[in-house]
């Protein structure tokens, strides 16, 4: 395990926190994000409404005309409840489909000799998303139930289930514009010690509120370096 590429690659990642491209992505990610959860909640709202209808006759009460607003309410409080969970997965998703400008911003300063990389397709971008959020969502599922049933063990766990899957999306996003899906798979299982060990370093702000949201930003900043390195050996 390269160590000292992982620690060279996060503090050139910091320090590259502040780059105008890096929070453009940031704020486009948290913008969509936003668009899509306040798009959900006012059609689940109004498919209530629809569905329930401006009266209810009730046993009893016979005809009454609150019970749709009454379910409206109650489900615009469950979207604004799950969107305090969902955000931070779903931001990673809609980020992590420009990652490639992330990492353009990363060899535009440190590599500039470099030729200009293959761009990846809106397609194969979508994919990684959703990819990113779909493994995102079931590992911390799994994670989650195992910290219920082993309190103990269960945080590790969330850490290195979380860092092998982070390690695993972002050298592949990275790598594919340089040297292609294949080669990059090729790469990623020579270096895996090294990229797992990167990954659970990204990990780690996964549970701190805010900071959680940078990750995608800054893990794609950090595999961009350690493409580059782990490239050179081969």
């Amino acid at each position: 395990m390269a160590l000292g590429v992982i620690l060279s690659a996060f503090a050139r990642a910091l320090g590259q926190l502040g780059d105008r491209r890096f929070r453009a992505v940031l704020w486009r990610g948290l913008a969509l994000t936003l668009g899509l959860l306040a798009g959900l909640t006012a059609l689940l709202v109004w498919g209530v409404g629809a569905l329930v209808g401006d009266t209810v006759a009730l046993p009893l009460l016979g005809e009454v005309a609150w019970v749709d607003d009454v379910l409206s309410w109650a489900f615009l409080a469950l979207m604004i409840a799950l969107s305090v969970f969902l955000m931070v997965p779903v931001a990673a998703a809609f980020v992590s489909i420009f990652l490639e400008e992330v990492a353009g911003a990363v060899e535009a300063r440190h590599y500039p000799a470099l030729p200009p990389a293959g761009e990846v397709s809106l397609l194969d971008g979508l994919r990684d998303g959703a990819s990113a959020l779909g493994l995102l969502i079931g590992a911390n599922a799994v994670a989650l139930a195992l910290t219920l049933v082993f309190p103990i063990g269960g945080l590790p766990v969330f850490y290195a289930v979380n860092g092998l899957l982070l390690g695993r999306e972002y050298f592949t996003v990275v790598a594919m514009r340089r040297v292609g899906r294949a080669e990059a798979a090729r790469l990623r299982r020579r270096h895996l010690p090294t990229i797992w060990a990167a990954g659970v370093l990204m990990a780690l702000p996964l549970t701190v509120p805010v900071l959680n949201l940078i990750v995608p930003i800054l893990g794609a900043a950090t595999y961009t370096h350690i493409f580059h390195a782990l490239e050179r050996r081969g």
